[in-house]
């Protein structure tokens, strides 16, 4: 018995048959990069949703709009928009752990 490590890469000539490929540093690489372009994909849809909320406060050069002071309060409520800004902290996390592992 071999202790290489290997996946699964989709099914071979045969049928029903896996096609099985060496799990090697540049496929662990390829899967760490898909895995951190999905998070980071997550990541800007959340800020594109959080930004869409204050946006209406602020000019295209990003000046505070007068309005501003009478309060703002989102759209979706406060709750759904602060749990974005948890969102967006762990997709941040999750991508830095990425970035970090040696």
């Amino acid at each position: 018995m071999s202790t290489n490590l290997r996946r699964k890469a989709g099914v071979g000539p045969t049928a029903g048959e896996p096609t099985v490929v060496p799990l090697t540093a540049l496929t662990q690489l390829d899967h760490l990069l898909k895995v951190a372009s999905s998070i980071s994909q997550d990541a800007n849809k959340t800020w594109a949703e959080m930004w869409g909320e204050l946006k209406r406060l602020a000019t295209g050069g990003g000046l505070v709009v007068p309005e501003a002071e009478r309060g703002f309060v989102p759209a979706c409520g406060w709750p759904e928009f602060l749990e974005k800004f948890w969102l967006l902290k762990h997709y941040l996390d999750s991508i830095q752990r990425i970035c970090d592992r040696k």
